[in-house]
């Protein structure tokens, strides 16, 4: 049989007989994910996460896109004053313009990963048929009276958004517009987990319940083997996790070396959590 070009594909597709894997990509939902981070890495156990899921993309022959200092050019300069000794904030909003300016280049799904974030089971790690999604976050942590408790909430080291979708535009105005209005001092998760949970808990966003988030407490107990952190995790996760931030921004503060992250991570892609 002779193959077809591509221009040849695209014409009378009706009537060809296309090859299966060209039947295969002309099936294929065009996907976009995007990592950014600034320059240079502040962890040696950062790029794993990085190639974990530029890996996964590739798998799914996904497209895959790195951005660095310059997503913050899309903020507009005062957005910028406003969020600059707050870069977290910022970063929470660019990621929303990214995720815009990817659907507006044809793309029929786009979805984030922070660069943080580990998939240590690719197989299980599916971005759900919802428009858009959230990822879940199981907080453990110690109380006043040294107790551990549990907090679930949903986080947004994980997002998707398919085209066609009106919740981002709708999260990117009201995010703007709470940093415009805002005078005072602002949590590192005002426009993120915490925004975010508020509106979950009362309007059900959808969750994709396996791109999960682990506090300092469950990582030391995943790196022990075992531990209460770790088993109150489990139980209050809806679903084992095929993913998870690991909260970069904290593990220095609470004593977690690189040393350790890197053990972590090896412990997580052997046997997950």
């Amino acid at each position: 049989m002779r193959l077809l070009s591509r221009s040849q594909a695209g014409f009378g597709l009706r009537n060809a007989k296309l090859p299966d894997p060209w039947l295969d990509e002309l099936k294929m939902p065009k996907t976009l994910i995007i990592q950014s981070h600034r320059h240079p890495l502040p962890h040696d156990w950062l790029p794993a996460c990085l190639n974990s899921v530029a890996g996964w993309a590739q798998a799914n022959r996904y497209h895959y896109r790195y951005i660095g200092d310059e997503i913050f050019a899309t903020l507009d300069q005062e957005l910028l004053d406003k969020t600059r000794s707050q870069p977290v904030i910022a970063s929470d909003l660019a990621r929303l313009i990214s995720l815009q300016q990817g659907l507006a280049e044809g793309y029929d799904c786009v979805a984030w990963c922070d660069a943080d974030f580990l998939i240590f089971n690719p197989e299980s790690f599916i971005l759900p048929d919802t428009e858009y999604a959230l990822g879940r976050e199981v907080w453990v942590q110690h109380d006043t009276k040294q107790r551990l408790r549990s907090f679930v909430k949903v986080h947004n080291a994980l997002l998707m958004f398919r085209r066609g979708n009106t919740f981002l535009d709708f999260y990117r105005a009201t995010a703007e517009r709470l940093l415009r209005l805002n005078q005072g001092c602002m949590p590192p998760q005002f426009i993120g987990p915490k925004w975010l949970t508020a509106l979950h808990n009362i309007a059900l966003c959808p969750v994709m319940e396996t791109a999960a988030m682990l506090s300092p407490l469950v990582m030391r107990d995943c790196i022990a083997g075992q531990g209460e952190a770790l088993r109150l995790f489990r139980k209050k996760s809806p679903v084992a996790p095929a993913g998870a931030n690991l909260s970069s921004s904290l593990t220095e503060r609470e004593g977690l070396t690189d040393v350790d992250m890197n053990s972590l991570i090896e412990i997580l892609r052997a046997q997950g959590i």
